[in-house]
This record gives structure tokens, sequence and C-alpha cells, in this order.
């Protein structure tokens, strides 16, 4: 069974309160995400691409912080890198802060296997967008310039759950 994408119509979108759209605005990017590794056929985890994508945006890290940034547990987190490890796709650097400690680190062949991932996810989901016209190819690369600078500005400020 295929999935559709629920998109609301422009009028009820447009008037929409900021947190209602933003919520929307998820919600229809989890399920675009789905349906695109749906349609890819690919068995590896959403946790190794995510892990590979703040690897690959952060820098290297330790493996307590890029299980939290990855938003899974630590145990989860060694598992992941350990399968990560296996394919070469990471590799293990000592922390020059702590002698004892190491980070993990993105490897040339991880980040182009990431590369192809995002293509091959972007691929799939072209016979679902075919048609669009200028106007609206405009929109979204607006759209994804927007996100992508306000998520910057997110990455480098404290998080929600921080205390004030």
């Amino acid at each position: 069974m295929t999935e559709t994408l629920d998109i609301q119509a422009p009028d009820a979108v447009a008037s929409a309160p900021l947190h209602s759209l933003l919520g929307d605005l998820i919600t229809t990017a989890h399920r675009l995400t789905r349906l695109a590794a749906h349609e890819t056929n690919r068995t590896e985890s959403p946790a190794t691409w995510r892990t590979l994508s703040v690897l690959q945006a952060h820098g290297p890290m330790r493996l307590g912080e890029l299980a939290r940034q990855s938003r899974v547990t630590q145990p989860t987190m060694t598992k992941i890198v350990r399968g990560l490890d296996e394919l070469n796709w990471i590799k293990r650097i000592a922390d020059s802060d702590d002698a004892r400690a190491s980070l993990i680190a993105s490897m040339p062949r991880g980040e182009a296997a990431l590369a192809e991932w995002r293509e091959t996810l972007g691929t799939a989901l072209v016979p679902f967008f075919d048609g669009l016209t200028d106007d609206e190819q405009d929109t979204l690369r607006r759209a994804v310039d927007i996100l992508r600078d306000r998520a910057d500005l997110r990455s480098s400020a404290p998080s929600a759950g921080a205390a004030k």
C-alpha cells in the first residue's frame, strides 16, 4: 500500500497560527521521510542515517552526546556505532580533552553513503512531486533555505530543557 501525503489546502495553512503550521510541517516531514524510505526499499535504520547526519553536521563527539543528539539511548547508540564501525563509515579518535575517552567521527565512506542515501530518497519522491510548477519548486527551495537557516541557529542555542 502506498502512503499518500495529506497536505492541507493552501488557505487553511496560510491562516494557521505559527505553532500549528510548524506542527503540521514536522508531521508532514516525518510522513514524507517514511514515504521516501518505503519507496526505496532500503533496510537501514533511520537512526543509522540520523547518526551519520549528526556527525556530518556537528563533527566528532563522544558516544553519550551522539546518543543525545540522535535521540536514542546510549546502549542503542553503542549498537549503532558498532554497525557503522564495521562498515568503516565512522572511526574513533582520541579525545584531546580526556585521554581516557574517544570521539566518534564520520569517515569519507560514511559521508558518501549518507549523500547517496539522500539522493536515493529524493529520487524516490520525484513521482510524487512531478508536475510542480516553477513557482512551486521555488517555494520549496525557499522553504528549505528558511528551515536550514533556522535549524543552524537552533543547533548552537541551548536546549529547551536546559536549566534557566
